[in-house]
């Protein structure tokens, strides 16, 4: 009844904001977000079809005249009023898109003028796809000036070329670019005002674009792919969109060699880079909005406006981090108009997922903003359990512009998830059992409960256009507890599985303050962006693991099983208490980098970082107490060099630390782990840069890893070793109007290299040698059928080792996804298909031989969103 009552809810309230959307603030002006009103409509609509029709901007010309400080491009039409731009600078490119427009010359769908005056290479302006336009300006040093303007004819883009000016320290070569924090609206600098007011230009995010040229994740500040020195890999709005990804671990498909790592029977989001797994101290390598995410469930993606991947070791910025990379999950931030969305999902295995994402200014001179995302979602799930997922997040946020140089944004965020514990699948022989699908080896009400809050502020004061501070400060906490029966062991020959019935219940907590300063200056002709910060964290955590004793829980036959062959015993009766801890990290770093532009097309970047961790842990079971401190320093190194303007030759050195809380026959805790990557790599730009490519080799090597002590093997010893080596490729952006691909490759070679249980030589557990995605779509620009898209993905995962002994292989999977869709002036409807040809697959093991996650079969989602 309460899951009916909670539908009947969500329906309501999305009924409520399509058909009477909020208007929380009022703007005088509204140049350009002005809506019209139905007197102003030459004809009022009287059907659906028409009102589409009418609200849809026509360009009908486009001219282009010299002015004293460089040029004019007018777009003629009568409805300007009605425009709202983004904008972004690419390269030497200023690029604005403008939204519910499209363009209608009689000489064809495309305006292009080479060398319009001196300092300007190129002037076009398309249809971008079924309702936006896009107007690139490319200068020939820099990103051209643009400012606009209401006039009588239409819009008016004035265009002043950048002009190249000897530096003095005070005067950097390179205008300075703000740096981006996650999905920050920044604000052009533009030449003074001639005649009509200027029309204000919002950025929104990265143009709903399969490219993406500038990413924060590598450097802490905002810089192009292209200058970085190691491989970034993004999944932007778009792809998460078009793909219909509600998971973390499906987005990530989109990356080369980054696969899951078990995932705790269906409950948390562990995910490997270059075949490292783990979660470790402070969280991980999972990041949200740079901050270390310690949080153990699934990640939600409603409010993710585009996933980071930074691979290799990040410990100069992020201190305890695995030495394959980084995921850092950029959220969306409040936008200066109004915005509301709404989406709906309905699909196979009853899934039911509504969604709302609004935002917009609180007040008339949008000084304060606010954003709000809010997703429900209920499913049966796709094998034979009575636990049902039930799932509930919010986030809102708020931020203030204090002036006009500061602002203060705090954001918060709730989760609460319920959903089956599921083990998966059994080893058997050399292989995995040949059992159905839906078949479930546990009890089908075994059950996984997770709540979860985060909240955070950042705060960013610009001392002037070079110099600025930011200060942020996050809490996270989870709390989580499951009942399950705990698979133990398979005998193969008769079939039967011993299991036990356990429960965790478990909290952590985490505190992480941020504060760093960005600086822009020259020495001479040598241009430097020196980032300086301080990052303080406190990580808790403590639970406890109880099991039944020996005798009460039933065991199962796997191919013939009978469940509830007795009661679920109550909490009381699980009186064996194996784990009952509480652990205490406390870390400090203190971090140096400078990026250094010798010339445009030489550039170095150089780090480094001290941390210091102090660990304790206290057994509550008997009272001991164990305790460790280490410290560590992590350079980077790297170089690119641009040898012409769309490639870059880069190589890099870095180092990683990851706090380890393995411990000796002493009780001491062991030391931490170390990292070491070489990479080298060339990335490139292609079609005017609307495409780009990245090959990359590596060599990475992890020591100190936990490994059995030979004599007391309840404990460990430091001296394992693992050796990953590979070769990557990723491809991403758009091909020609319309058709738009992001596709990667890896191959990685990985072995384990020290060991004291007889593992040397052996392939680490849940690492393919070979991982590839390809996910294009293409939508018709013109025509009776304009809007209507069609999307193909291809994901393939190799075979992997499903233990560290090598005793069964997991079989690669081709898996296949389709989606169809149509979208016009403000609605979508769309059809995905994921898994098309209902491939049996499986997405890693979690442990041993009795814990392997099955892949979904072919699941159908049908969507609606619409947009005001």
């Amino acid at each position: 009844m309460s899951n009916q009552l909670q539908k009947l809810a969500w329906m309501t309230g999305l009924a409520l904001v399509l058909v009477n959307p909020p208007v929380l603030a009022k703007d005088s002006q509204k140049p350009i977000s002005k809506i019209p009103q139905l007197s102003e409509v030459e004809k009022p609509a009287t059907s659906i079809q028409q009102w589409l029709a009418q609200s849809l901007v026509q360009i009908t010309g486009v001219k282009s005249q010299a002015t004293d400080k460089g040029i004019e491009i007018i777009l003629e039409t009568n409805q300007s009023d009605q425009l709202q731009l983004t904008n972004q600078s690419q390269g030497n490119s200023y690029i604005v898109d403008i939204p519910n427009a499209q363009l209608r010359l009689a000489s064809g769908d495309i305006f292009r003028q080479e060398k319009p005056t001196a300092g300007i290479t190129e002037v076009t302006v398309r249809n971008l796809d079924a309702n936006t336009i896009r107007v690139t300006v490319t200068g020939e040093s820099g990103a051209p000036q643009v400012e606009l303007f209401d006039g009588d004819e239409g819009l008016v883009f004035g265009v002043v070329p950048t002009v190249t000016i000897t530096q003095t320290p005070q005067t950097p070569t390179t205008p300075p670019q703000p740096e981006q924090q996650p999905s920050s609206e920044t604000q052009p600098e533009q030449p003074p005002a001639q005649n009509e007011p200027p029309i204000e230009l919002v950025v929104t995010g990265e143009q709903d674009r399969y490219r993406v040229p500038n990413a924060s994740t590598g450097t802490r500040t905002d810089t192009l792919i292209r200058d970085i020195p190691q491989t970034i890999q993004v999944v932007p709005e778009e792809v998460i969109k078009d793909q219909k990804v509600t998971r973390l671990r499906d987005a990530l498909l989109n990356i080369g060699g980054v696969v899951q790592d078990g995932g705790f029977g269906g409950t948390v989001d562990q995910i490997g880079i270059r075949g490292f797994f783990g979660g470790g101290t402070f969280g991980g390598s999972i990041l949200t909005d740079g901050f270390k995410d310690g949080r153990g469930g699934i990640r939600e993606t409603a409010n993710v406006e585009r996933i980071e991947v930074l691979k290799g070791p990040a410990s100069i910025l992020y201190g305890g981090v695995e030495p394959g990379g980084v995921i850092n999950l950029i959220t969306k931030q409040p936008l200066r108009d109004p915005y509301y969305n709404a989406e709906l999902s309905v699909g196979s295995f009853s899934t039911f997922r509504p969604s709302i994402d609004i935002s917009g200014p609180l007040n008339s001179d949008k000084t304060l903003l606010y954003r709000l995302n809010s997703v429900y979602e209920t499913s049966d799930g796709f094998r034979d359990f009575d636990q049902d997922v039930q799932r509930f997040f919010i986030s809102p946020s708020l931020k203030w512009e204090i002036g006009k140089a500061t602002n203060l944004t705090f954001q918060f965020d709730y989760l609460n998830d319920e959903r089956p514990f599921d083990r998966g699948f059994l080893a058997f022989g050399e292989g995995i059992i040949d059992t159905p699908l839906e078949r479930f080896f546990g009890e089908p009400d075994d059950v996984s409960k997770v709540e979860e809050i985060g909240l955070s502020y950042r705060l960013e004061h610009n001392f002037n256009d070079n110099w600025k501070i930011r200060n942020a400060f996050r809490y996270q906490s989870s709390d989580s507890f499951d009942y399950r029966a705990e698979p133990v062991r398979l005998n193969e020959t008769t079939g039967i599985l011993t299991r036990n019935f356990r429960s965790n219940d478990d909290y952590s907590e985490s505190y992480t303050l941020q504060t760093d300063v960005v600086g822009k200056f020259a020495t001479g002709s040598i241009n430097h962006t020196l980032l300086f910060g301080v990052d303080l964290a406190r990580f808790t955590s403590g639970g406890t693991q109880s099991r039944a004793p020996g005798g009460i829980t039933p065991s199962i036959d796997v191919f013939n099983p009978v469940y509830n062959a007795v009661p679920r015993p109550g909490l009381d009766a699980l009186t064996n208490v194996v784990r009952n801890n509480q652990d205490t990290s406390d870390g400090l770093g203190i971090f140096l980098q400078n990026q250094i532009a010798f010339a445009d097309n030489l550039k170095l970047l150089i780090g480094g970082r001290f941390d210091t961790v102090d660990q304790s842990s206290i057994n509550l079971r008997n009272g001991s107490e164990s305790g460790r401190y280490d410290s560590a320093f992590t350079p980077r190194l790297g170089i690119v060099y641009q040898p012409i303007e769309p490639i870059s030759l880069y190589a890099s050195y870095s180092k990683s630390f990851q706090p380890n809380f393995g411990r000796r026959p002493d009780g001491s805790i062991l030391e931490a782990e170390r990292g070491t990557q070489y990479e080298v790599g060339v990335k490139g730009e292609f079609l005017d840069g609307r495409l780009a490519a990245t090959l990359a080799a590596y060599h990475i090597t992890k020591s100190n890893i936990a490994t059995t002590d030979i004599d007391n093997p309840d404990f460990f010893n430091a001296v394992g070793e693992q050796r990953n080596q590979g070769i990557e490729l990723n491809v991403a952006g758009e091909i020609s109007p319309g058709w738009n691909v992001i596709a990667s490759y890896s191959h990685i070679d990985a072995e384990i290299t020290k060991d004291n249980d007889g593992l040397q030589g052996n392939r680490p557990a849940n690492v393919p040698s070979n991982t590839a995605s390809l996910w294009t779509t293409y939508e018709l620009q013109r025509g009776n059928l304009q809007g209507l898209g069609f999307g193909l993905g291809l994901f393939y995962v190799g075979d992997r080792q499903g233990d560290t002994s090598n005793t069964y292989i997991i079989p690669g999977y081709l898996r296949t996804d389709a989606a169809i869709y149509y979208k016009r002036d403000n609605w979508r409807a769309g059809i995905n298909i994921q898994n098309l040809f209902n491939e049996k697959h499986y997405l890693g093991a979690n442990f041993g031989r009795v814990a392997i996650e099955p892949g979904a079969p072919l699941t159908i989602i049908g969507s609606f969103s619409v947009t005001f």
